[in-house]
Order: structure tokens, then sequence, then C-alpha cells
């Protein structure tokens, strides 16, 4: 099992979660972050962490696609092992559904 990063993230980026994980292992993409599930040790202290709950263990029915996105982009994005401010609009996104056809980028972001 790891944990995978959800499109909950997505305009929000909220960091709690990188604040926590003992191994390093979220990546920071231009509008939310990633998991390598490589890395993850499975601890899941992440997950009660996220304000949007956007992290779950890839073991939930449904999140083949968020574990195939979370590889993929953990290995072309930064890797981010501190704490950065979120948007200043991550609130206004917490609950908006439909995320990712709106405003995912796979550009990445600005890492460590």
């Amino acid at each position: 099992m790891t944990y995978v990063v959800t499109d909950a993230c997505i305009r929000c980026k909220y960091m709690d979660c990188v604040e926590v994980c003992p191994v390093d292992c979220f990546y920071e993409g231009e509008n939310m972050l990633v998991i390598n599930p490589s890395e993850c040790i499975d601890c899941g202290v992440c997950e009660p962490e996220c304000p949007a709950e956007a992290i779950l263990p890839d073991t939930e029915n449904g999140l083949e696609q968020w574990l195939e996105l979370n590889t993929k982009y953990s290995a072309e994005w930064p890797n981010l092992t501190s704490k950065k401010d979120s948007p200043d609009d991550a609130d206004e996104f917490k609950n908006v559904d439909g995320k990712f056809e709106k405003y995912f980028s796979p550009e990445p972001g600005e890492g460590d």
C-alpha cells in the first residue's frame, strides 16, 4: 500500500503534509503535490494533515488513475521537503468538483 494525492489538492496545495512526512516523498507541481509511491513508507501521518482531504490510501476503490499520476509526476517534478505558504485563494478551491479537468497543470513547481 501507498498513499496518493488526488485532485482535491489542485489549486489548494496546502503543504501541512510535507511538514510531517518522515521520508520526504512529496513532489511539487505548479498547482498540486504528488507522492512518490516507491518512496512512501505507508506511515499515514500525512493523510490527517491535509485540510482538503486530498491524500488517500491507494487501497481505496477508484484510485488507479491517481496512483499513475503520482508515479508519473513524482519522477518529473522537484522534491519538496519543507512547507511553503499555500496559494492565497486555496480555501476558495477546497471543495470544488472537477478540478482535474478544469485546472490540472503538468508544469513543475519550484521544489526546495
